[in-house]
């Protein structure tokens, strides 16, 4: 271990230590990344992320309560459900007249059962392809969810619920522009569930504990629900809490990464509300500011692709909704999310980056056609994102 890394351990183990943390410290600390070494990296997203407060002596208490309330989501919103199901080809004398699976009324249960069965669905397809070039998502994971896996629980769980409504149903799947395609369970892709080995009971694969977490999300926040791409934004959560090497924190990363995804969702969401694109909050003013952005920091670069007719959305779209998780490997896109949960303008930063992505190929796209230029936005070839950091701080202090 170098001597220069040493001394960045010490700095954030002396911020951390104070009994109330020093905020702007500790960001100007996170801004330049920071090590992976002691769970320091998971300690502070939980406190850039709101999840755990300054005072250092509310952490415990505080962890206790919001883990406790995550099991008993995980009641209310799994296993309940579940049970009843499950208790439906058991006993039936306990199900009315009025809450019956049958039954065309809104407000039955039933009703928001198989509705979230069709939210459950897309989370399901989603959470199966997260970083398939990393192995780490279709392990098992050392702590799997005792509620869940009880032996004694005679319930439904997620992945039957998957299993049981993929066989009844053709899956249709909506994406955000509205194109429809239906896929018929019988026409299996290549990306379906014959693909993945199905773990022993009792065992469970970290994207099964991602789609738990996202379902109840979507459970709890009805307006937005599920949208494709919060997999992408929820992955490198999980991930870097799941791989804390304190395993008294790993051991509860699925509730922490909830209310750490929670929290930072309620920052971007607008991004993901289709009709909220062109409000001042919506994705669409932000695109914008990309430009106008590259306009005050590159006018040449600006006036090329604006006369390629190459718009924002055709790349910004992703970069800023997905905060670059698409578009690096996780390890580089966990780097630069030190610098955006550091960023006390929160996401300002991001603006920034951007613009650095394209000033740094400026020569290539000054040269490029409009099929060259769009497929190096799309695929964006530079990987050193240090060299990306770098030139984004440059723009940041010549403003």
């Amino acid at each position: 271990m170098s001597r220069l890394h040493q001394s960045r351990i010490a700095d954030f183990q002396e911020v951390l230590g104070e009994p109330t943390v020093a905020l702007s410290k500790l960001r100007e600390l996170c801004f330049s990344g920071i090590p992976f070494d002691g769970g320091l990296r998971c300690l502070c997203w939980k406190i850039l992320l709101n999840y755990l407060p300054l005072e250092k002596a509310l952490w415990s208490s505080l962890l206790k309560k919001q883990r406790d309330l995550y099991s008993q989501f995980l009641k209310e919103m799994i296993i309940q459900p579940g049970i009843a199901k499950a208790n439906l080809g058991v006993s039936r004398e306990d199900v009315t007249l009025e809450d019956h699976p049958l039954n065309p009324n809104p407000d039955s249960r039933w009703n928001t059962y198989f509705k979230d069965n069709e939210v459950l669905l897309q989370i399901d397809k989603d959470v199966r392809r997260l970083y398939p070039d990393m192995a780490f998502f279709q392990r098992p994971t050392d702590y799997p969810c005792l509620l869940i896996l009880d032996p004694q629980n005679e319930f439904e769980t997620l992945r039957r619920r998957v299993e049981q409504t993929t066989l009844k149903s053709q899956t249709v799947a909506r994406n955000r522009s509205g194109v429809t395609n239906v896929s018929s369970p019988l026409k299996t892709t290549p990306s379906s569930l014959s693909e993945y080995e199905v773990l022993p009971n009792g065992c469970e694969a970290h994207w099964e504990v991602v789609e738990r977490i996202l379902f109840i999300y979507a459970k709890l926040n009805p307006g937005i629900a599920y949208v494709q791409g919060m997999n992408e934004i929820v992955g490198p959560l999980y991930y870097t809490f799941a791989t804390d090497p304190n395993s008294e924190w790993k051991e509860h990363a699925e509730a922490d990464t909830f209310f750490c995804f929670t929290n930072l969702m309620s920052e971007i969401r607008d991004n993901f509300i289709k009709s909220l694109d062109d409000s001042q909050c919506g994705i669409t003013y932000k695109m914008e500011k990309v430009y106008s952005t590259l306009k005050e920091k590159d006018v040449e670069l600006y006036l090329k692709l604006q006369e390629q007719n190459i718009k924002p959305q055709f790349f910004a779209f992703r970069w800023l909704t997905l905060l670059l998780s698409q578009e690096f490997l996780l390890p580089d896109v966990i780097r630069i999310w030190d610098s955006l949960f550091a960023d006390d303008k929160r996401f300002d930063f991001l603006l920034l980056v951007c613009c650095a992505m394209l000033t740094l190929i400026r020569d290539q796209l000054l040269e490029g056609d409009f099929t060259l230029n769009m497929r190096l936005l799309q695929d964006y070839p530079i990987s050193d994102v240090h060299l990306i950091l770098k030139k984004a701080k440059e723009l940041q202090d010549s403003k």
